[in-house]
């Protein structure tokens, strides 16, 4: 209900207009009443009500007064004012201070209700529009959301024009033209060795997303648990590197409050012309590929990955084939966070640090494919999958280990099997995604009633942060959060139309929303109809 205060100094009008009313019939609750402004101001200040009647003339601070401190400090509130006197200058300042209307006494209690059921219109109105664009801002943002992250897909496979780009861009409000590009993609991880380091990856992700979104020279987009994609503009090519420097020291700043959260970046060449942002990217992920074989926490270009020997990678004899020697952690960790697309390069990449000349040695050749083997399927098994899912060309190793003699053959039959490896993780990953979707619809359905229950209090309930959660959400179920949400609100709203005698104004609390006015506007948009011309098809059913 809509709050009421009252200030007037004849107490006769003041219980007048208090008792010969009813307020609460009428949807008000009257809050206060005082004398004069200045007794009135505190209480109005505690009550914030958001009507508020004043008499125009009285003692010690009078309406005009008052109705300034008001309209300063609680601009949201309408004020009507009352006057015995209906000299033109009253009404001028009245009107300069932007009261809702201004009424000459005396004034029958049926008026001065007539001129308040005006006012709350107003309010509701305005709190309707208020509600309509914040919703608008949220269904929009993770449209907009979705429409960037399709836009740099197409940018980086190269099957848009540049005039198509540009125009996309334009639309999303995003100024891609510019003398050089350089494409970054950024991870954050944590060291797995507390309970909370996952937590603070998602708060410190968040801090660096921020960072990153806010800088009008980077275009970037969230790629989930594979970090983020940055398309990074530059007026001149050397401002390149002192760019993702600066990027740098942002993120170890913002991680010094983070111990156990790392980063690794891997930047493309920079290129001219937005058809060679292509080339870009490829480097990019052939340098982010490298994070396996390099120490954390830094950025890398893909001209510096030529010059890397990965840590604790030592030359091999061919006198002796030691398993101690093969840096199986390595494999461990690409089979456990690699992407499927990095996979040649991070096979090509190890294979390179072994050394061309241990490759001469059959025995070490055999052994090397039999160690890949066991690898890829002791990772399967500690995620819970059985290798015998691995095509038979993977796992029937002395099949084919006999033709497996060179470089050349290793290579491919290693792609082969980490490419299938990955491809069940990441099976086993989308049904446990899947999953956590499940376990947020079920959220949703529980906490639908409540007009406070937001996208990112449903993020938080499944324990990712609330970017990931809308881009998952959207790729698991084909709608946005809000549309779910808002189905599941009108469904509810649809039943208890035909099957309860309740108001249009109760429905609307009951499904979630705060407003009728705003309730009736989602119906409509969605349904077609009105709350009540829905219901009008009852009648008509029975016909």
């Amino acid at each position: 209900m809509l709050k009421v205060f009252l200030v007037e100094d004849e107490i006769i009008i003041r219980n007048g207009v208090k008792n010969n009313i009813p307020w609460e019939q009428e949807g008000f609750t009257f809050v206060g009443e005082a004398g004069d402004g200045e007794l009135a101001w505190p209480l109005i200040k505690q009550t914030k009500p958001d009507i508020l009647i004043t008499d125009i003339r009285m003692p010690f601070m009078d309406g005009l007064e008052l109705s300034g401190l008001v309209r300063k400090e609680l601009p949201d509130t309408k004020i009507i004012i009352l006057s015995g006197y209906s000299e033109f200058d009253y009404a001028k300042q009245a009107i300069n201070l932007g009261v809702a209307n201004y009424l000459l006494k005396p004034i029958s209690g049926e008026k001065l209700l007539e001129a308040v059921k005006q006012v709350a219109d107003i309010i509701r109105e305005e709190r309707a529009q208020t509600l309509l664009v914040e919703q608008y801002r949220l269904e929009n943002g993770e449209n907009v959301k979705v429409e960037k992250i399709r836009l740099f897909e197409q940018i980086v496979a190269g099957t848009a024009t540049t005039r198509e780009i540009l125009d996309r861009g334009e639309l999303l409000e995003l100024d891609l033209a510019a003398p050089f590009y350089t494409v970054l993609l950024l991870k954050l991880v944590d060291s797995g060795e507390s309970m909370d380091s996952s937590a603070q990856v998602m708060e410190a992700s968040e801090k660096v997303d921020e960072a990153i979104m806010k800088n009008p020279e980077f275009f970037a987009v969230e790629r989930g648990l594979e970090g983020l994609a940055i398309l990074m503009k530059s007026e001149e090519e050397r401002q390149a590197g002192t760019k993702l420097m600066n990027l740098e020291k942002e993120i170890q700043e913002i991680l010094t409050q983070y111990p156990e959260v790392s980063y690794f970046g891997g930047a493309g060449e920079t290129v001219q012309r937005m058809r060679d942002i292509r080339r870009s990217y490829i480097g990019a992920s052939k340098a982010f590929a490298s994070r396996f074989f390099t120490e954390k926490n830094r950025f890398l270009t893909v001209e510096q990955i030529r010059e890397l020997k990965p840590a604790g990678m030592k030359d091999m004899s061919l006198k002796s084939v030691d398993a101690s020697k093969i840096n199986r952690k390595l494999v461990e960790d690409f089979l456990k966070s690699g992407l499927e697309e990095e996979t040649k390069n991070f096979v090509e990449e190890y294979f390179k640090n072994i050394g061309h000349e241990n490759y001469e040695s059959l025995m070490f050749c055999h052994y090397l494919i039999v160690d890949m083997n066991l690898c890829a399927s002791h990772f399967l098994e500690s995620i819970g999958i059985d290798s015998a899912l691995l095509p038979a060309q993977c796992r029937d190793v002395g099949e084919f280990a006999d033709s497996l003699q060179c470089e050349e053959g290793m290579i491919s039959y290693v792609t082969k099997l980490f490419t299938e490896t990955i491809r069940l993780r990441d099976k086993s990953s989308r049904n446990k995604y899947m999953e956590l979707i499940t376990a947020a619809q079920k959220i949703i359905l529980e906490n639908f009633q409540n007009n406070e229950f937001s996208m990112n209090q449903a993020a938080a309930m499944v324990n990712l942060s609330p970017g990931y959660f809308s881009t998952l959400f959207r790729q698991e179920t084909g709608v946005s959060f809000v549309e779910h949400l808002t189905g599941i609100r009108l469904e509810k709203a649809k039943a208890l139309l035909m099957c309860t005698n309740m108001r249009s104004s109760e429905i609307a609390y009951e499904v979630g929303y705060k407003d009728a006015h705003y309730f009736s506007y989602i119906f409509k948009k969605v349904c077609g109809c009105t709350p009540k011309e829905y219901r009008a098809r009852k009648g008509e059913d029975n016909v």
